[in-house]
């Protein structure tokens, strides 16, 4: 087959994500995140509208003016105006984000038969991934155990693991570096999963890796690596950049922690990273801020 005869993939539109994933009537949350503004927006809405044109055209402004586009990953409940676990309608995904040895961790999780084969990957930067089950019939607490028990096995983002997760949107420019790199969705299942079809230990945060999982990490990692409270900082940056609750990131460290650390070290740590991200908003924070900027828009 000539190249004039090979197919072209199909890359998958932030609308047909956002429909694949969601039914029409589903609540979603979206947010567009502006760090060089300091600006974080919230639009809870339903699917069929955050998959229009219109709304559609209001993230492509937001976007191509620096803003990053994240939609959180369970639908919520018809009167909420916030995105909390109390808010969350039912579990329709897990999900994993595979950001330091991401590629290695990629090819384990691909060849593993612990887990069964991804809905879609994302690839929302050179060699980082965010990967994507649908799932019916779990808790919160059976989400979030399994999303716990993956990141421990494949080497994930540890922190990445809460119901409430908002994940990157397919087709917009990720911002947050200084070259935009276009998110892309590769659709590699349409089966619905329960959690009988994960075959990974999810009741003991003391579990270790399996073997080979450990073995990928320590071959694609040149160097020492970060220690603990070193990710855990760095996860806490990140979750107060694009918005998050701090108190919900210190019950997320807390719980994740829970049987390592003094009880204070999650709010410690939450501090200590708020404190080195207001340092270096200082010249922001003397623009004026757009509005929407602190409070979650419902419509």
């Amino acid at each position: 087959m000539n190249d004039l005869e090979k197919p072209t993939p199909h890359v998958t539109s932030a609308s047909e994500y956002i429909l694949d994933n969601f039914k029409q009537t589903d609540r979603i949350a979206i947010l567009v995140l502006n760090r060089q503004l300091g600006e974080t927006t919230q639009r809870i809405t339903t699917a069929q509208k955050a998959s229009g044109p219109e709304f559609q055209a209001w993230l492509w402004y937001k976007n191509a003016n620096g803003a990053d586009i994240y939609v959180g990953m369970n639908a919520l409940q018809h009167h909420a105006s916030t995105r909390t676990k109390d808010d969350i309608e039912n579990i329709s995904h897990v999900y994993l984000d595979l950001d330091h040895s991401a590629t290695a961790s990629l090819e384990v999780l691909e060849n593993s038969d612990l887990v069964p084969r991804p809905n879609y990957v994302l690839t929302t930067s050179l060699e980082k991934f965010q990967i994507v089950w649908k799932v019916q019939g779990m808790t919160i607490e059976e989400a979030e155990a399994l999303n716990q028990a993956m990141a421990r096995e494949f080497d994930a983002d540890p922190a990445a693991t809460d119901s409430t997760r908002v994940l990157r949107l397919p087709g917009f420019a990720n911002k947050k570096y200084e070259a935009d790199f276009y998110v892309q969705a590769q659709a590699d299942s349409t089966q619905t999963y329960h959690l009988r079809d994960f075959k990974l230990e999810i009741d003991s945060q003391d579990a270790p890796r399996h073997h080979h999982a450990e073995v990928a990490r320590r071959q694609s990692t040149p160097g020492g690596r970060l220690s603990q409270s070193e990710h855990d900082w760095a996860y806490a940056k990140r979750a107060l950049e694009r918005g998050d609750d701090p108190e919900e990131v210190i019950r997320r460290i807390a719980d994740y922690r829970a049987e390592e650390k003094h009880p204070n070290y999650a709010r410690y740590t939450v501090e200590k990273a708020r404190a080195a991200l207001n340092s270096t908003r200082t010249d922001v924070q003397s623009q004026p801020e757009a509005s929407g900027h602190s409070a979650p828009v419902r419509d």
